[in-house]
């Protein structure tokens, strides 16, 4: 039993080290009296950059299987403000103030163009950095992400209520709703430690500020679109001719055997697309 046990703890240990091997140094970006923290992969000197956006309280770590994926381009992999290794200062998460924050590290960096892949929640924040960036945005890339509310205001507010009520109770049976479809018990398991270790304010503001009608416009998205989907009953029959609608130059991707997390789920095959998205369209 000793032997089991001290087995363990090594191949435990080992995971660790080689996940902290794999990581990139950290870097941190000024913004609005905080510190955003970023990873920077690739040629410093380059003036475009694939820019990667996590979802609700994920973190920049969620994208380490496309760290060194993209040999050929600059790759930005930030913690929103609020999450991961970034400050977390009092106020409300809005959108707007994520997408903002990586306005903050383009800025430090010199980037003047890149291509923003947004999961889920980073979806929305990608958006509204074109509404207020547009000249900066060279594509977007969605990954499982909306461009119009899942619920009605009413079924919003029924379906979050438990979890606003009480966070640290409710949050945990939350988040294992949205991991069920994770085959891999490791997998889900590292997700949902790091989704739960974000503040219980800033999970509920950025939650709150999803459900802000202004996000959700019929504005059209004037630039290459890719979309990676997850197959499931959350989307409408008319999900991609919706997308369209918004996006004209729309790519669109539905897989089957996916998770919400398909990035980690299908790492290779996720990165390959994105690679071929941005040679045809000649965006970077």
């Amino acid at each position: 039993m000793r032997k089991f046990a001290a087995a363990a703890i090594f191949v435990a240990f080992f995971a660790m080290a080689s996940f902290a091997q794999q990581m990139p140094k950290s870097n941190f970006a000024n913004f609005d009296k905080s510190k955003v923290h970023y990873y920077d992969i690739g040629n410093r000197k380059s003036r475009t950059a694939i820019v990667f956006i996590h979802g609700w309280t994920c973190t920049a770590d969620f994208w380490k299987d496309s760290f060194n994926a993209f040999p050929q381009n600059r790759v930005i992999a930030i913690d929103l403000i609020g999450h991961g290794q970034s400050d977390k200062p009092n106020g409300i998460y809005s959108m707007d103030f994520f997408a903002k924050s990586v306005d903050a590290v383009l800025n430090k960096e010199k980037i003047d163009k890149a291509v923003f892949v947004g999961h889920s929640m980073g979806t929305p924040v990608a958006r509204q950095f074109y509404r207020l960036y547009p000249a900066k945005t060279a594509g977007i890339v969605i990954v499982d992400g909306a461009l119009r509310p899942f619920l009605s205001n009413e079924e919003f507010e029924k379906m979050f209520a438990p979890v606003r009520s009480n966070y640290v109770q409710n949050a945990p049976n939350f988040i294992d709703g949205m991991l069920q479809p994770v085959k891999d018990a490791g997998l889900r398991d590292w997700i949902r430690e790091r989704m739960l270790a974000t503040r219980a304010p800033v999970a509920l503001s950025a939650f709150d500020s999803m459900g802000d009608p202004s996000i959700w416009g019929n504005d059209k998205i004037n630039v290459p679109v890719l979309a990676v989907m997850a197959e499931s009953p959350s989307w409408k029959a008319d999900e991609e001719a919706f997308f369209k609608s918004i996006a004209p130059t729309l790519e669109f991707h539905m897989w089957k055997d996916a998770s919400h997390f398909l990035m980690m789920e299908k790492p290779a095959e996720f990165n390959s697309l994105i690679k071929a998205f941005i040679t045809k369209n000649s965006l970077l």
